[in-house]
């Protein structure tokens, strides 16, 4: 197997390991039982056994027989289903065998046989629960595959090596206690060099399995489960299947059934008049008249009527904003002029002014259109003794204000003799 093959094993194999992790994740099991975190996820390992360099699967080996020897491992595990769970591994031990004859049947003597101590072999492993994927309730055993990625390093010959290796394997688990199990498993680890035994005979790469035997410790707190050993399919049978829940969903049901009665009564008016009867003040309104937010008729108050306009010849009109008299005004100062010279009489003139602007700039603004026509008047030969002038500001309207035409109207100064 040459590395570039070897790579392309190792990247498939996380791959499938990843996918997995996707496809569990989706299933329904975190949604049925409230999330992973009512669950203890993380676990601790120690175990022991049998290391040997061949597999179960066969294959070339280039010694015809095998020592077994002591192997050990421990490992960490993090479950993110009840499903799958990532495994960081470690694994140490020592490999040999020999052959049986003098030169290994290559005419190399000397190669007769081997002893290998591998210091350590490291991977990450996703491993699946097959058990958890089936309808078993309550299992106390659980069938498990495992594969992944990993580095190690060992003395073939008294010089250290550092090589890569798929481990493959499986196993079963047995649930002592909610806290506590016991794990029997055996790995084939592939490695991508030929010489864990020393030597480079024959068409393949090194191999060595482990078979073990341990237990496994479970983090967190006491009072919560493993979810390794949770089951979302039976718990949802069981709340399919519970009388207690049933019975609740009936009385729910009702309640439902209840509300919408209710409902429907708040929602009906009588009347029409887009007010429920529930909160509706007048039920009885008649069609077409316009109710406020209980369903009283709101009464329009009648418009107050518009003062008739004075005489034209008494008044005198302005532009808007403005003091200053309009030429066509002349004739009626003029004439004015002329009754208040010929009498000797007095006369009070009343400024007003439209809506546009403040309260306080409109009186102002009809004291100044007052004392224009004054002016105009003195200028004309009245005595300013006999003319008073008064401001009255936007207060005495003639016209309404809500159109132009009014608002002109209201601009003017009105003559009054005395």
């Amino acid at each position: 197997m040459n590395k570039s093959t070897f790579k392309k094993i190792a990247a498939m194999s996380l791959v499938a390991a990843f996918s997995s992790l996707s496809a569990f994740a989706q299933d329904g099991g975190a949604k049925v039982f409230g999330g992973t975190k009512q669950f203890r996820t993380w676990q601790i390992g120690v175990n022991g056994g049998v290391a040997a360099p061949v597999v179960f699967l066969g294959g070339h080996n280039d010694y015809n027989e095998w020592d077994a020897n002591f192997g050990y491992g421990v490992y960490i595990q993090k479950q993110l289903t009840h499903a799958f769970g990532l495994k960081l591994d470690y694994q140490g031990g020592k490999v040999a065998g020999s052959y049986n004859g003098s030169t290994n049947g290559q005419g190399y003597p000397g190669f007769d046989s081997f002893s290998t101590t591998i210091n350590y072999a490291i991977s990450l492993q996703g491993q699946v629960d097959l058990t958890s994927l089936l309808w078993k309730r309550d299992s106390k055993v659980a069938l498990y595959l495992q594969g992944g990625y990993g580095l190690t390093g060992y003395k073939p010959d008294g010089d250290t090596r550092t090589e890569q290796f798929i481990p493959v394997g499986g196993g079963l688990k047995f649930k002592l206690s909610e806290g506590i199990g016991l794990d029997l498993g055996y790995t084939m680890n592939f490695l991508d060099a030929d010489n864990l035994d020393r030597t480079w005979f024959g068409p393949s790469n090194d191999k060595w399995s482990y078979g073990y035997a341990g237990l496994n410790f479970a983090l967190g707190a006491k009072e919560k489960k493993n979810l390794d050993w949770a089951n979302p399919y039976a718990l949802m049978y069981d709340e399919l299947k519970d009388n207690q829940l049933r019975q609740e969903v009936e009385a729910l049901k009702s309640r439902v059934a209840a509300n919408e009665g209710e409902i429907a009564n708040v929602k009906k008016d009588s009347d029409g008049d887009g007010v429920s009867d529930i909160f509706d003040k007048e039920p009885n309104t008649p069609a077409g008249n316009v109710v406020d937010g209980a369903g009283r008729t709101i009464v329009f108050p009648t418009p107050a009527p518009v003062a008739a306009p004075v005489e034209q010849s008494n008044t005198i009109q302005f532009d808007f904003n403005s003091d200053k008299l309009r030429p066509e005004s002349a004739g009626a100062i003029e004439s004015m002029a002329s009754e208040l010279k010929a009498s000797g009489g007095k006369m009070l003139l009343e400024g007003h002014a439209s809506e546009e602007g403040t309260e306080k700039y409109n009186m102002d603004l009809s004291k100044r259109r007052a004392a224009s026509v004054k002016k105009a008047l003195v200028k004309a030969g009245v005595k300013s003794g006999n003319i008073t002038t008064k401001g009255y500001g936007e207060t005495r309207p003639v016209a309404s204000n809500d159109t132009e035409e009014g608002r002109q109207k209201n601009r003017r100064v009105e003559f009054k003799v005395q």
